[in-house]
């Protein structure tokens, strides 16, 4: 049973490109299962650091070769530009290497125009969203209007499609917003041409290595909690981004599947609008965010927005992985918290007066909830140069090992810095 899927436990930047990265090392095959270039997965390598956003972490190993799954949206002049950076900076990348499901939606600009459209009106109650037309490109999926990547290899056929859809969305969009369809027509059918040579059925590819005993890595984006049925409705992604999303979204069967490895921050970090228990306004928040001129401070790889930043949410965590069924889980920036004289677990909510051990239903009662914590010793030692467990220091380890009790998971690798080697493994 060869597949290994990696799912985030909290609402999406949890560290998974790095954590792909490291498991594609072991793995000949890393498909993405969900999501479009929404996603922002940032591996470091050496000097050099990678910001992914379509193309699998994967890519950045010789030896294996990535999939866009159907469950993925995909807008082809981004990717393009992603696949010609990667080259440019010495990253083989050829039709063997990457395969492009031809069932994957397509974003198109008037998704992108919806998105920006939809956002403005909402006003102070706006999403929050990437602004890269993935809700509305999910929407069009759902009502069987959409446009698959397989009609890219029909010009005509592709182009009739985009003018048609852009020209519909000309008649609700306002006049500074209304596309130029004929010039954007054009630009997608130069993309649609270059992209031609990666499609392919990976369904049928997928199935065809596990069958051959290949180990295949499903890398998703986002995190549980942006889930479209089991996040923070309607503060989520439009997708799935859950190990359900993961089979759906690469058309294989739970059989295959040998380990579901959750991604976890040492503390809690969120993205746009919505609940977050644990969110702090303090010196603390901004301690943990950072400054925003090292790589590996709290802004989004995609949008470059501050994270909101809190104490870790054991409650969530804990959620993620009943949702997804973690064998294991990896915790990432530990390194963060060295320094703090204690800290903070939440471990259950208050919400109207009662005692809650699960995340509620609706967001509106999420938003009253009331952390409880329990507060854990800190440590002043840096830790960035440890790989050893044995080696962190004690209050570290209990850190770690208190975690394991509440979410109910081994926590089986840490990361202490955002370079490839600085991992933990137990």
């Amino acid at each position: 049973m060869p597949a290994t899927i990696v799912v985030g436990a909290q609402w999406g930047d949890e560290g998974k490109g790095r954590v792909a990265d490291w498991l594609a090392s072991q793995a000949d095959v890393v498909a993405r299962f969900a999501g479009g270039d929404n996603a922002g997965h940032t591996v470091y390598v050496g000097d050099e650091i990678f910001k992914l956003h379509l193309v699998p972490s994967g890519i950045l190993h010789d030896r294996v070769t990535c999939v866009l799954g159907n469950g993925m949206v995909i807008n082809p002049v981004n990717l393009v530009k992603e696949i010609e950076g990667l080259i440019e900076a010495g990253v083989p990348l050829s039709p063997e290497r990457l395969h492009i499901s031809t069932r994957a939606h397509i974003i198109t600009p008037a998704h992108i125009a919806l998105d920006g459209a939809s956002e403005r009106a909402r006003g102070q109650q706006a999403i929050g969203t990437t602004l890269r037309g993935i809700g509305p490109a999910y929407t069009d999926k759902i009502a069987r209007r959409g446009i698959r990547a397989g009609q890219m290899k029909d010009s005509e056929d592709f182009a009739d499609s985009l003018h048609r859809m852009m020209e519909d969305a000309n008649q609700v969009l306002a006049d500074d917003l209304r596309l130029d369809v004929d010039t954007l027509t054009v630009e997608y059918l130069k993309a649609a041409e270059r992209l031609r040579p990666f499609l392919r059925d990976s369904s049928a590819y997928l199935n065809q290595r596990l069958k051959e005993n290949a180990s295949i890595l499903c890398e998703g984006a986002q995190g549980t909690l942006l889930d479209v049925d089991h996040g923070d409705y309607p503060y989520v992604t439009s997708s799935s981004p859950t190990v359900g999303g993961a089979l759906s979204g690469l058309g294989i069967g739970p059989c295959f599947v040998e380990r579901v490895v959750g991604v976890a921050k040492a503390f809690s970090t969120r993205v746009g609008s919505g609940p977050m228990p644990t969110e702090l306004d303090d010196p603390i928040a901004e301690r943990l965010r950072g400054t925003g001129e090292n790589f590996w401070d709290e802004f989004g790889t995609t949008t470059g927005r501050p994270r909101r930043c809190g104490w870790l949410d054991a409650v969530a965590v804990r959620y993620a992985a009943q949702i997804n069924g973690f064998t294991e889980l990896v915790l990432t920036k530990l390194d963060i918290l060295s320094g703090f004289d204690e800290l903070k677990i939440a471990i259950g909510y208050i919400i109207d007066g009662e005692r809650v051990a699960s995340p509620p239903a609706t967001s509106a009662e999420l938003e009253r909830a009331t952390p409880i914590y329990e507060t854990l010793p800190g440590w002043s030692e840096d830790i960035r140069a440890t790989r050893d467990w044995v080696a962190l220091p004690d209050a570290a380890r209990r850190y770690v090992e208190r975690i394991e009790t509440l979410v109910d998971v081994p926590v089986r690798t840490l990361s202490v810095g955002p370079e490839r080697e600085q991992l933990i493994h137990r």
